[in-house]
């Protein structure tokens, strides 16, 4: 594809075109050699959309709560993107559910782009393309992108890099609070949300949940104090006050100067990731260097520290 049809692609995709949204965020997962000329493309049309990240357990109702969120932005007029990241299959490399069938409602909604991505391995819970699936989505006139993560426990505080707004969600019976406290998620929390509020035990989580936030970090005046929403998502029930805790929360950031602030802190975690990735790639070419050979027979002959001779290959990577 030459960069005239790159050019067309993205002028598509600003205008609406699901399959040209598709074929740019193929170009981001496959790692196409087009991948540069493509985000230099779409870059003057990014940085609008408000990202949101979604996080907790399985089965607490993510999809369901994703859809939920989906109809109530629709009803304002809001374009929605979904990035809802699957486990890989361990035999092709690709989302296991594909689309979630939950939201199978919206398929036939032109101002609605949802997307499955394989994690691949990654540890994060997220793909390690996601950032640049979010820029095409943005692009592409996405006034909100919603980022459904695996759901994998400790590692899903990736998250915090990658949104504007991290809602962890909860459900009553499945032990989630001691089960976020112990993996670090209630410090990346922005809005709390215990789903299934229908079911015994949902007072008692959002209790449970009130007091180990209290127990946290000490806030100052002023501090953004997270908020707790009770939804039952299937039902519709909530959601207007999930949504409202959103809209606070992008208030308080905006009002504050965080936004600006986390957006710098999620492009410099961008950018380091693609050097380090392009690093790792020109390691690897020399893996069969006899440079790297000999700085491993020096480090194993007590000639040479490890260190310095990842200082001296990493000094060597650009001769």
């Amino acid at each position: 594809m030459a960069g005239n049809d790159v050019t067309d692609l993205v002028e598509r995709a600003r205008k609406g075109d699901p399959r040209a949204v598709a074929r740019l965020i193929s170009h981001v997962e496959d790692g196409s050699p087009l991948l540069r000329e493509v985000m230099a493309a779409l870059t003057p049309y990014a940085g609008n959309a408000y990202v949101v990240g979604l996080t907790g357990s399985p089965g607490v109702g993510k999809s369901t709560s994703t859809s939920a969120l989906v109809t109530a932005l629709r009803a304002q007029g809001k374009r929605v993107g979904v990035l809802a990241v699957d486990p890989s299959s361990p035999f092709s490399g690709g989302a296991l559910l594909g689309d979630r069938v939950r939201m199978q409602e919206h398929a036939t909604d032109r101002d609605v782009y949802i997307r499955s991505m394989a994690s691949r391995g990654h540890l994060g819970g997220l793909s390690a393309s996601t950032p640049q699936a979010v820029r095409v989505l943005d692009a592409a006139g996405c006034d909100v992108v919603l980022i459904e993560t695996v759901g994998v426990g400790q590692s899903e505080v990736e998250i915090a890099a990658t949104a504007d707004t991290s809602v962890v969600l909860l459900a009553p019976g499945m032990g989630d609070g001691i089960q976020a406290a112990k993996a670090g998620i209630l410090e990346i929390g922005d809005v709390f949300v215990v789903n299934k509020a229908d079911r015994d035990g949902a007072d008692a989580t959002a209790r449970e949940l009130g007091h180990m936030l209290a127990l946290g970090e000490s806030r100052s005046p002023g501090d953004w104090r997270p908020p707790i929403v009770k939804t039952v998502a299937s039902a519709g029930q909530g959601i207007e006050e999930f949504v409202e805790a959103l809209d606070k929360h992008r208030g308080w950031l905006e009002e504050h100067g965080k936004l600006t602030e986390r957006r710098q802190y999620r492009a410099s975690v961008e950018i380091e990731g693609i050097a380090l990735a392009a690093l790792r790639a020109r390691i690897g070419d020399l893996r069969g260097d006899r440079r790297l050979s000999v700085l491993a027979e020096r480090v194993v002959g007590r000639e040479l520290d490890p260190y310095s001779a990842a200082d001296e290959l990493v000094a060597g990577v650009g001769a």
